[in-house]
């Protein structure tokens, strides 16, 4: 089989990365550098700032890359780069950098979707891992449920309304007053607390209806609030552990349900994670044990391809050199999730 390589850029956020993989599925390097540090003292990220670190870092972990793969800019057979969701400015310094070095090689230029880029983590995790299934991506800034019928067809089952599950976790996180991002911090918390301690609400919002399939956490968001803010106006004492895990299990429960409602209304027995929220472990283990009793396999990335990296864009990318689907990178608009075939 003829070696076919690609080198990724992932600049969504606050993590500048490339990557070059073989054949869509074996890693030969991912260099991620990231701005947590950077930002942590703001409670989190500060666009113009991750914009200006994209640019001081991006070269730098290209060449990172290439060494680490023992390969050379010649080798690489296309060149793929997330051009959103994300900051607009962050993506711009990944998409210019990508664009320039495509043009200046000859070399096919790809632009993945960022969510899609998550999901196709769990190719490079699992060898075995073949669609078709339903993949739940869950981060800081979505939280969506996708059928992934075949590698270049993705239908949109539902997403969140409002709040992110992520985005929940770090607001809740930095109320709690633990550092950003929070959510490893709540996730660690919660193994020593009580999940029923607090009857915090589950917000099952398109259970009938037009979307049953979409989320919404705004409302848990604001009853965990004002469930600390009563209890600081009272001079009471409250359990963070208890807080937190009964915060954690509200969500989960939501996520767990509809995912496995999606599996089965899509008629498929795989799931998968995807995302940073992925890496919680209270999520992992209460989707694989519910599914597994229903019959349902579920497959996860290990943390380090949760999280924003431009190994998922390279695999991402791949499959779309694969099909011809050479992406107008325009920045003026979101990309959506591209249904049917691509």
């Amino acid at each position: 089989m003829t070696q076919s390589l690609t080198l990724a850029l992932e600049t969504s956020c606050d993590e500048t990365s490339a990557a070059v993989i073989t054949n869509g599925r074996t890693i030969l390097s991912n260099i991620i550098s990231s701005q947590v540090p950077t930002h942590q003292k703001f409670g989190g990220v500060v666009p113009e700032i991750a914009s200006r670190k994209h640019i001081e870092n991006v070269i730098p972990v290209i060449d990172q890359a290439l060494v680490e793969a023992g390969t050379t800019l010649a080798d690489v057979n296309a060149i793929g780069v997330t051009y959103g969701p994300g900051l607009v400015g962050a993506l711009l310094v990944g998409v210019a950098t990508a664009k320039a070095l495509a043009f200046s090689l000859n070399k096919p230029l790809i632009g993945v979707n960022h969510l899609e880029g998550h999901i196709f983590a769990n190719f490079l995790a699992h060898r075995e891992l073949e669609p078709p299934f339903v993949a739940l991506v869950v981060s800081g800034g979505h939280t969506s449920l996708i059928h992934l019928k075949d590698y270049n067809e993705l239908v949109l089952l539902g997403q969140t309304r409002d709040d992110a599950a992520g985005e929940a976790f770090d607001k809740i996180a930095r109320v709690m007053n633990f550092p950003y991002p929070g959510g490893p911090y709540i996730d660690n918390a919660a193994k020593q607390g009580n999940p029923s301690a607090i009857a915090f609400p589950r917000a099952f919002a398109g259970q009938a209806g037009e979307n049953k399939f979409a989320f919404s956490f705004s409302g848990l968001k604001s009853a965990v609030l004002n469930y600390l803010n009563s209890a600081a106006q009272r001079g009471e004492t409250v359990s963070i552990p208890d807080v937190a895990a009964s915060f954690q299990a509200a969500v989960v429960d939501v996520l767990v349900m509809k995912t496995i409602a999606a599996a089965e209304h899509a008629g498929v027995n795989q799931i998968v994670l995807a995302g940073g929220v992925a890496a919680n472990s209270s999520l992992k283990t209460e989707l694989a044990t519910k599914a597994g009793n229903r019959g349902l396999a579920v497959f996860y990335p290990p943390p380090v391809l949760c999280t924003d990296n431009a190994a998922m864009i390279a695999c991402r990318a791949h499959y779309q050199f694969l099909a011809g689907d050479f992406a107008d990178l325009n920045l003026n608009a979101v990309p959506s999730l591209k249904l049917g075939h691509r």
